[in-house]
């Protein structure tokens, strides 16, 4: 076939190339596609002569407008800053309860409050703040030094036993170890204490068990748990009849915090955290234990 045969449907040239009896027509290029291409080039050359483009060594070329990511970034920083301190200025100035009353302070709260948790109390309490054994759970309600959003900001600007001045300080003695009370005794308080949140034990083979062990919690426990074994938040003394326990509420957990004692510890975040982030966190927590999302 020639290569200046045309083809007389079209008028076009052909290229010469036939594959089984299919010839190729020389189509030009659409003069649009050369227009995008120049224009593509001008763009890139004028990208690298504005924007920063080639490296060089251990820099690169700043372009004509110095823009640059660093410079991205610090912008980005001062509107959001700028932006939280309208919220924030409200979250300082305003009362745990009428910031809870407050929807859209309450939505700021959830936001920042979510990483402020996860940051500082999730290594301990949990990414869910349900806790562990030995690291309370926020979400059931039960504390130990009070459930007032007073009380827990204290509680997390001091610690407990902390390297803080005011920490808040709390122990249970090791009656066992320190040989304060025999082992017949440490196992009827033990009764009495398991019965105290299943009552139904108290009549059932352990009931003697548990008579006997009242009187040994009345003369060492009931200074610290109260006579009713409901505890006292001033001293950080556990509610010992709501059925939540922090080191196990079988009877060998329990046996074990009587003989062994517990000292438990907390952080404080006093110089960590701001005052504002503090009282956000705060927020945060006990609006965990709400049930609101």
């Amino acid at each position: 076939m020639s290569i200046g045969e045309r083809d007389r449907h079209t008028g076009q040239m052909m290229t010469g190339h036939d594959w089984n009896g299919i010839k190729e027509l020389n189509t030009p290029v659409p003069r649009v596609v050369y227009f995008f291409l120049i224009l593509a080039f001008a763009f890139s050359v004028g990208y690298w002569l504005l924007m920063p483009a080639w490296p060089y060594g251990v820099s690169y070329t700043r372009g004509l407008l110095g823009v640059t990511q660093h410079s991205g970034v610090d912008a980005d920083l001062k509107q959001a800053a700028s932006d939280r301190a309208v919220w924030t200025a409200k979250i300082e100035s305003m009362n745990f309860a009428d910031i809870q009353a407050d929807p859209a302070l309450m939505r700021a709260v959830r936001e920042t409050g979510r990483t402020l948790f996860g940051d500082n109390c999730a290594v301990c309490h949990g990414t869910d703040a349900r806790g562990g054994k030995g690291f309370p759970n926020l979400r059931d309600g039960a504390w130990l030094w009070g459930g007032s959003a007073e009380a827990v900001s204290e509680t997390i600007r001091v610690g407990i036993n902390s390297p803080h001045e005011e920490t808040r300080t709390s122990q249970m003695l090791a009656f066992g170890r320190d040989g304060m009370l025999g082992r017949d005794a440490i196992l009827d308080v033990v009764a009495y204490v398991r019965s105290l949140s299943d009552p139904a034990l108290a009549t059932g083979p352990e009931g003697a068990h548990v008579a006997a062990g009242k009187e040994v919690f009345e003369k060492n426990c009931a200074s610290c748990h109260g006579v009713d074994g409901k505890g006292n938040t001033d001293l950080g003394a556990p509610n010992l009849t709501d059925d939540f326990w922090l080191y196990g509420g079988d009877r060998q957990s329990i046996f074990t915090t009587v003989y062994g004692g517990r000292q438990g510890h907390m952080p404080n975040w006093d110089q960590r955290l701001s005052d504002v982030d503090r009282k956000i966190l705060t927020l945060y927590i006990l609006d965990l234990g709400s049930g609101k999302p």
